[in-house]
């Protein structure tokens, strides 16, 4: 039955995530999906009237050509090489091999995208929270740009700065808040009248009690 398709879901961009293969309206079905389905503008037909065996196959290569977000090989979210659905039969590289001129196209595919060992040390670093992967690099001149167009125009003129400390400035406490907090945060001051020890009410009512000074002989001086 030539009633299966490859299809694609595309970002904002228009480059592709995701490679698929399926029949009906598996492109726009969300079960058992790891990932969001787009819009229906978002998703593009690859291959149509593909019998199951053409759409693995398909799927596999263009998998392959894409390469995988995950693996470090390339633009695609898929979490496998493709070929692993069932749809009621065995994929065609299930129990099997695949023949050899799949197995070359995807090598060269892969050729020349591998991470260096210390490349897969600084990312393993860097997802265990130890260091970012970037440590002690210099953005480059493009990612420069990017930031310095991103901050255009964001700078705070001389207006916005007189602005915002005449803002700062109509915050403060007057004279008469702030001795209301004074008050109630225990900042009055006190004189005993019989040693002249000052400080604070509490602090002056135990001073006198543990010398047996009549707590009435003070005298507030702030």
């Amino acid at each position: 039955m030539n009633n299966y398709y490859t299809y694609a879901y595309l970002r904002e961009d228009g480059t592709p995530y995701y490679i698929g293969k399926g029949k009906d309206r598996r492109a726009y079905s969300k079960v058992n999906r790891k990932l969001n389905v787009p819009p229906k503008e978002k998703i593009i037909f690859l291959k149509k009237n593909l019998t199951e065996e053409e759409a693995f196959k398909h799927e596999v290569y263009m998998i392959a050509i894409l390469g995988r977000k995950d693996l470090g090989t390339g633009i695609l979210r898929n979490l496998t090489n493709g070929g692993d659905g069932t749809s009621g039969a065995i994929a065609w590289n299930k129990g099997g091999k695949c023949s050899e001129e799949w197995r070359r196209k995807i090598s060269e595919s892969q050729k020349g995208r591998e991470f260096s060992k210390e490349h897969r040390k600084k990312l393993s670093e860097a997802a265990k929270g130890k260091t970012p992967w970037n440590k002690g690099q210099s953005p480059s001149e493009e990612t420069r740009r990017k930031i310095g167009d991103g901050n255009r125009g964001k700078i705070i003129s001389e207006e916005q700065r007189k602005k915002l400390s005449e803002a700062g400035k109509n915050r403060k406490h007057s004279e008469e808040i702030r001795q209301k907090i004074r008050e109630k945060s225990g900042y009055q001051k006190w004189k005993c009248l019989e040693t002249g020890f000052i400080t604070n009410a509490g602090n002056l009512t135990k001073y006198q009690k543990a010398r047996g000074i009549d707590i009435s002989q003070r005298v507030r001086i702030d």
